[in-house]
């Protein structure tokens, strides 16, 4: 188990990975005729973006020495990884359609898994500057104006410094219930199961967002709710799993109300439902 001294040195390095990749990121963004396009095999999108960013994230922690599991990663085997002790688990670029479709709605996911269970995640959304931060029984934290950079090197002070504890307080009470649901990757269980919330709810409102901001956006308590009837893998959660628990809220299956399991044969994740602090359902 990695004691307090090595969290301090590792937080560094998943902030600036993040940051970095979120640069590069976005230096590809403004420049949209050079998103060479492409399908992987599974039928999902995949650009000139996420290889860059999954390099970036790649050559900034392989220091670190911590074998790194990333969604644009050669595919390994189980055998190779399943006595894995301690590993990164990366999306380099979470919400590739929605980077497709220029709405701005994309993440950098970046998780530290001990034993296979995520002890320190970030989450960072470069279009609007905002980190969100989490340490396994140390707190969600959102830190706000960190600009993309390709050369950032913030130190562990520097990250800690001013940032706000998760939920937000001007965030956490509505009148209605707000439920989140993916903008791009719906069912029709996804709207039977918000047709059975509104029988209780008729305000419902829905909330629809890409990627893992979503559980940003549970974790701030800006929605209550994130309900997901579609295909994910680890590396889409993992992250955002840590960031919403440390703020209070839950992930859990669907059905059978269990936790999400990572470092499995297969890496997809069974549907589940989230729901932040202040949800009551």
């Amino acid at each position: 188990m990695i004691n307090d001294k090595e969290r301090m040195y590792l937080l560094p390095h998943l902030f600036n990975a993040a940051v970095r990749a979120g640069a590069a990121i976005m230096s590809i963004y403004k420049h949209r005729d050079d998103y060479d396009i492409s399908l992987k095999s599974d039928r999902t999108p995949i650009t000139v973006a996420d290889r860059l960013a999954h390099r970036t994230i790649r050559e900034y922690l392989g220091p670190t020495r911590i074998p790194i599991l990333s969604e644009e990663g050669r595919e390994m085997r189980y055998e190779e990884r399943c006595n894995w002790e301690l590993y990164w688990l990366v999306d380099p670029l979470d919400g590739t359609v929605e980077f497709i479709k220029g709405n701005n709605e994309f993440t950098v996911n970046i998780a530290l898994m001990e034993n296979n269970q995520c002890i320190g995640a970030v989450i960072y959304v470069p279009y609007f500057r905002k980190m969100y931060v989490a340490g396994r029984n140390s707190g969600s934290y959102l830190k706000e104006a960190v600009a993309p950079d390709a050369d950032a090197s913030y130190t562990y002070e520097e990250i800690v410094h001013d940032w706000t504890r998760l939920p937000l307080r001007r965030e956490a009470h509505h009148d209605h219930l707000r439920v989140a649901v993916s903008r791009s990757h719906q069912t029709p269980e996804t709207q039977q199961h918000i047709d059975r919330l509104r029988l209780q709810h008729p305000d419902l409102e829905v909330v629809e967002q890409g990627s893992s901001y979503k559980f940003c956006m549970l974790a701030e308590g800006s929605v209550d709710y994130y309900v997901r009837t579609t295909h994910t893998f680890e590396w889409d959660t993992a992250a955002g799993e840590l960031i919403l628990s440390e703020a209070g809220g839950t992930t859990r299956s669907l059905p059978g109300d269990s936790e999400l399991k990572y470092n499995e044969v297969d890496l997809h994740n069974p549907w589940f439902v989230c729901r932040s602090k202040f949800c009551t359902l």
